[in-house]
């Protein structure tokens, strides 16, 4: 079994799903500015800049906003061998934001590249491959989820890479919450690590606690769920454990774009860093080592959303004997600051 704390070992992970451009209100009404998106890509960038090696499975369109994605996943060390270069328009998503600096969205989504996947390109995945996220758009939209679903499904079974899944739930384009639970919950139940936010879980299970849906969403397999709940922090529950609360961070909010990624991020990179690689190693996680990965997931999302768009910081090298404690603010900066 391999261990992530091993001298010279570096795992990869591998992020599948969407990757789009969203338009921003710039300026007088009217102007957008266009800005890489799209959870699985925003969750793919916030790795790399965590300092993980990353391998990001999108279908980029051989056009100008398609290029757009590629030269910025390349420009942050991304590798796109297993990214195919698709023929169909890229998605679109026209972002708004309300007077709490809450972003909502307006898709585009008929026929573009990213729900066109085949067998043949999610077959791709990389064989160093430790763990791999799925999720949002791409993981519930025809005619490509299956085939996303097909792959998970056996690389789950085999039981050697950790999945993590977040449905990024869009009512707009799931449009009935019956619907949208059958689709989820066959993703939910390949996955070792499911995380949502409050108000996916509330449209999804109206009536429902989340307590509720996430002992449900065990059932079905999941070993941990994370419940994100905006300011106030994010919630953790394991079957047969005593669930965990960690707090929010307080910090002058710009937006939330990107935030949840932001979280997905930070809490993949906080297993990674402290060897949480297979099932197995999940499985015998402590309630410390959980509760401080959550704490580095909403440090992450708590700084994001400080900046404009999904614009997750960076880390900074760390010494050998601190890879497994938990992240403070100085381990982190931004790319415009040295």
């Amino acid at each position: 079994m391999v261990d992530g704390r091993a001298a010279g070992y570096s795992p990869t992970v591998t992020v599948i799903g969407e990757a789009l451009v969203d338009l921003v209100a710039a300026g007088k009404r009217g102007d957008f500015h266009a800005s890489p998106g799209g959870s699985p890509f925003n969750v793919a960038i916030g790795l790399a800049r965590l300092g993980h090696r990353t391998s990001l499975m999108a279908r980029l369109s051989d056009t100008a906003f398609g290029g757009i994605l590629r030269d910025h996943a390349a420009a942050e060390g991304i590798d796109l061998t297993a990214a195919p270069h698709a023929i169909e328009a890229t998605t679109l998503a026209v972002v708004s934001m309300d007077a709490d600096a809450q972003a909502s969205y307006d898709f585009y989504v008929d026929g573009t590249a990213d729900w066109q996947w085949t067998a043949a390109e999610t077959a791709r995945v990389p064989v160093e491959t430790a763990l791999l996220h799925f999720g949002s758009i791409a993981s519930w939209t025809a005619p490509g989820d299956e085939h996303i679903l097909a792959i998970v499904t056996e690389l789950h079974r085999r039981g050697r890479v950790l999945v993590s899944y977040d449905p990024n739930v869009r009512p707009k384009l799931l449009g009935d919450p019956a619907r949208a639970r059958r689709l989820i919950e066959q993703c939910v139940a390949v996955a070792h690590v499911v995380k949502a936010s409050r108000e996916d879980v509330q449209w999804l299970y109206p009536g429902m606690s989340i307590e509720q849906v996430s002992t449900h969403w065990a059932g079905l397999g999941a070993a941990l769920v994370l419940v994100t709940d905006g300011a106030d922090g994010a919630h953790a529950f394991r079957a047969g454990c005593a669930p965990i609360a960690r707090p929010g961070r307080r910090v002058d909010v710009v937006d939330t774009v990107g935030a949840g990624d932001a979280f997905t991020a930070g809490l993949l990179s906080a297993f990674l860093r402290r060897g949480v690689l297979t099932p197995e190693h999940l499985a015998r996680c402590t309630t410390e080592t959980v509760g401080a990965a959550v704490d580095d997931a909403v440090l992450v999302s708590a700084l994001t959303c400080r900046r404009v768009g999904a614009d997750p910081p960076r880390a900074l090298a760390r010494s050998t004997d601190r890879a497994g404690a938990p992240l403070s603010v100085q381990d982190l900066r931004f790319a415009d600051r040295s």
